[in-house]
């Protein structure tokens, strides 16, 4: 039961979250389409539902640890305690008042949690995507279709946002022409040279238009000084330790993403583009954040468009969105 759970949530909590709205999804699909007090019923009732089953569960979990409250059983126990003088103390009777009680396993059995030991939605683990209401570290900003000019059909994902200081995102889906090596040598760049040689064969992206001279680093490799990590799998920065890995042969260039410049916003800017519909926010999986730092790419993939491959798995009007506005793909000049 407990390897079942563990499996249920994985190491990545957004997997879990994503599983849980495709299941509300699917089962919102499922909803007659009749008139509205009719769906607020069945929405009334099913909570009333999942309320009653949380309330048996926990029941159940509390009734599992004590066998009986009953006071003057208590009192017995006790009171055999005592008469106990006899027994090695280290067999840890008596011990700070210590005492048998004849308890069962105090967590939930399977009986209580049928519905968590068999999920009813499966997710491909490699594509998923949805829709979230709000802007956090790792979720992406994928630009509206009517989007014109150097943000037309990019991805963006979201390296800092707060209300007060502002937000700051990398363009994901802009390949540059060249590797590390070559883009950097070619272009203004405080790219240190070692750096240059040790990543020589590293893929480069154009991240935004401030600060085009910087460079940062995005991968999957894990926390090492100097990175940040920004959801389960996926760390900006770290470049100088990366260099170290690479050099010892435990790390390959190819795995990793060189990000030309960035995008920023002033305090409450990204927040009013997206209230008027500017960016569409989305959480999305590991593979589609890191396509163009090693990832997999598989059949189902549209390795050369990730703006509408993501749209496309969001589903629903999104995936409308991306057919309907079929682009030039990643691979384009930037204007």
């Amino acid at each position: 039961m407990e390897k079942n759970l563990e499996d249920m949530m994985g190491d990545d909590w957004r997997v879990f979250r994503a599983r849980l709205v495709m299941q509300e999804q699917d089962e919102a699909q499922s909803v007659p389409q009749t008139d509205y007090e009719s769906n607020q019923q069945y929405h009334n009732d099913e909570n009333l539902a999942k309320q009653g089953q949380i309330s048996e569960m926990l029941a159940g979990a509390l009734s599992s640890i004590f066998k009986s409250n009953n006071k003057q059983d208590h009192k017995k126990k006790l009171d055999a305690a005592k008469t106990l003088s006899n027994q090695d103390i280290f067999n840890g009777e008596n011990i700070g008042g210590a005492i048998s009680l004849d308890c069962e396993d105090p967590f939930v059995s399977e009986e209580e949690l049928p519905i968590l030991l068999k999920p009813k939605i499966e997710i491909d683990k490699h594509r998923w995507a949805h829709p979230i209401p709000h802007v956090e570290p790792g979720s992406v900003l994928v630009a509206n279709e009517k989007l014109g000019g150097v943000f037309h059909q990019t991805v963006v994902l979201v390296i800092d946002h707060h209300e007060a200081t502002g937000s700051t995102g990398i363009v994901i889906n802009r390949p540059m022409g060249g590797n590390l090596l070559k883009v950097a040598s070619e272009t203004e760049s405080q790219v240190d040279l070692s750096l240059k040689l040790a990543f020589n064969s590293a893929p480069v992206t154009f991240g935004g238009p401030v600060m085009a001279e910087e460079y940062s680093i995005l991968h999957g490799y894990g926390e090492v000084e100097g990175s940040k990590k920004l959801c389960p799998g996926v760390f900006v920065g770290g470049s100088e330790e990366l260099m170290n890995e690479v050099r010892l042969g435990s790390f390959s260039p190819s795995n990793a993403l060189f990000v030309k410049g960035h995008a920023a916003w002033v305090p409450g800017q990204l927040s009013r583009e997206i209230g008027k519909g500017v960016w569409y926010t989305a959480a999305i999986s590991e593979d589609f954040i890191l396509r163009y730092a090693g990832a997999p790419v598989t059949m189902d993939d549209n390795k050369d468009d990730l703006w509408s491959d993501i749209l496309a798995c969001m589903g629903g009007n999104y995936a409308d969105i991306a057919r309907q506005n079929v682009g030039r793909g990643d691979m384009r000049m930037m204007s």
